[in-house]
């Protein structure tokens, strides 16, 4: 029980990221590092950018799921340690955007791997990104 508490802790106050690009205009991209860029600073909440699955907590994911790399966000997904995390950074990301409908468009994330939060936008601005972030982090709690 106490075990359980302090690993929920250490969970929210060190979360590892991987950010990982589905097919995005590249917009999101920029913006989620901007965000994790000494400017906005996610590092303050303890929040690391990790190369690896096998080490990330929450999975970044901007641009919708193309046919391309549905298999690769499977597989990213499942190399994750549990608990994990999954957020649609983006209205791409979320709902497929303006290029749901394409020939190698599947749609939003959650077509392929569940989500945990969305993040709308076009682009996200990092204090949404970081708001969203910190929410998610804070059901961890309960």
């Amino acid at each position: 029980m106490i075990i359980d508490k302090i690993v929920t802790w250490a969970r929210m106050k060190s979360p590892w990221v991987l950010h990982f690009n589905t097919g995005a205009c590249n917009a999101c991209d920029i913006e989620i590092l901007a965000a994790l860029a000494p400017r906005f600073d996610l590092e303050r909440f303890g929040m690391l950018q990790k190369g690896t699955p096998r080490q990330a907590d929450v999975l970044l994911c901007s641009g919708p799921v193309t046919l391309q790399t549905e298999d690769r966000l499977k597989r990213i997904y499942e190399q994750m340690a549990e608990p994990k995390f999954v957020v649609a950074i983006g209205a791409c990301a979320c709902s497929g955007g303006i290029l749901n409908g394409c020939y190698g468009v599947e749609g939003g994330i959650s077509t392929a791997i569940p989500v945990s939060a969305y993040i709308p936008g076009c682009p996200v601005n990092p204090q949404a990104l970081i708001n969203g972030v910190v929410k998610l982090l804070g059901t961890l709690e309960k």
